[in-house]
């Protein structure tokens, strides 16, 4: 899976049991208001795209406003780059 990525990215990616990038849910909330708390920000505007990492929402990206909170204790600049890579997807299917 990790063959298309660049390898300093794939590294990190390798080093999670799981990540998923998906479509924030109503019940992800709570886990989106508590990321923008610890690093003192607005949570992101609505659509927003979060990012798991065995299953704790650890990065979340408002894919109107490219607003992005990340919970600041754990590394999630591979994330962060895997959101911003599913936002300009879903942008150019929109187009």
């Amino acid at each position: 899976m990790t063959e298309h990525l660049p390898a300093a990215l794939a590294r990190q990616v390798g080093e999670r049991s799981e990540i998923a990038i998906r479509s924030a849910r109503p019940g992800d909330a709570a886990a989106i208001r508590r990321l923008a708390h610890l690093v003192d920000r607005t949570v992101p505007a609505n659509p927003v795209l979060v990012a798991e990492s065995d299953g704790a929402i650890v990065a979340a990206l408002s894919t109107s406003s490219n607003e992005i909170v990340t919970d600041p204790f754990r590394a999630t600049g591979d994330l962060v780059a895997l959101l911003e890579l599913r936002s300009a997807q879903l942008h150019a299917l929109a187009a």
